[in-house]
């Protein structure tokens, strides 16, 4: 039976509730208060960043490189991704190469685009590279699953297309998209600040982060990571809410001319 709404908000509620005794037990077992500083000493960094008008540049800044990695994976994703689920042999060829992109370790990634490009950019492109076998398997796996009665019926009508594209296919690989691009903004929030923290990205959440490091501020590293919490809830419910509004308002028009029929 599906559980309500209240029931997973109090469960939620309690799972953070364990992570701050978690982090006092552990704070009381290490017997060091710098680096576990207490839940209330974290709330109260928390609130005042909040507070704090350069805390929504930082942000800004993070949410801006994220924007622009999914965009960039989403189009690079969904060309590799169409191939692969239209043909056994594109997917067989480009299998390596996700499986590469997959299991490469993060450091070695961003070292060698540091040493490829300026740093600037390797926010964009590390963290494009990492969501995009994400997004192509999802497109792969929408293009498969289009019945094959549909794909000859457009095939017979019109050769593929970036129409047949946009009215067929993607509509169809709508819902494996959908939840690929939850994954995508959790880890991608993660990789954009881990790449801002290497590179020294200025004004941004991964710089802010390291600087807290420096000077031993733990209470603010342990504030900022319920901001990339918080971040993270926010823009994955976000498009949810948006999609569901339109949805709404395109079954009311519906109704309505149903009703005026």
């Amino acid at each position: 039976m599906e559980r309500s709404k209240l029931s997973r908000i109090i469960t939620t509620m309690l799972g953070i509730l364990l992570i701050g005794a978690l982090l006092q037990a552990a704070g009381w077992l290490k017997g060091d208060a710098l680096v576990f500083p207490g839940v209330g000493e974290i709330l109260r960094a928390f609130f005042r960043l909040l507070g704090d008008g350069k805390t929504y540049l930082l942000i800004w800044t993070t949410i801006r490189h994220l924007i622009e990695a999914v965009a960039l994976s989403s189009l690079i994703g969904i060309a590799i991704g169409l191939p692969e689920g239209l043909s056994g042999f594109a997917h067989d060829l480009l299998a390596p190469l996700m499986t590469l992109l997959r299991s490469i370790p993060m450091v070695v990634l961003v070292v060698v685009i540091m040493v490829l490009t300026k740093y600037e950019r390797v926010p964009l492109i590390a963290t494009s590279l990492i969501l995009i076998p994400l997004i192509s398997e999802a497109a792969s796996e929408g293009c498969r699953a289009i019945p094959g009665d549909l794909v000859d019926v457009y095939r017979m009508n019109s050769p593929l297309n970036l129409r047949v594209i946009a009215s067929v296919y993607l509509p169809m690989m709508a819902g494996y998209l959908r939840q690929a691009y939850i994954s995508a903004i959790g880890m991608g929030v993660k990789m954009v600040v881990s790449t801002e923290y290497l590179v020294q990205t200025r004004d941004s959440l991964g710089k802010a982060i390291h600087n807290s490091i420096y000077f031993n501020e733990y209470q603010d590293i342990y504030a900022y990571a319920l901001v990339m919490i918080v971040l993270v809830l926010i823009l994955g419910e976000l498009p949810v809410l948006i999609l569901r509004v339109f949805e709404r308002r395109a079954s009311r028009r519906a109704e309505a001319d149903r009703q005026a029929d």
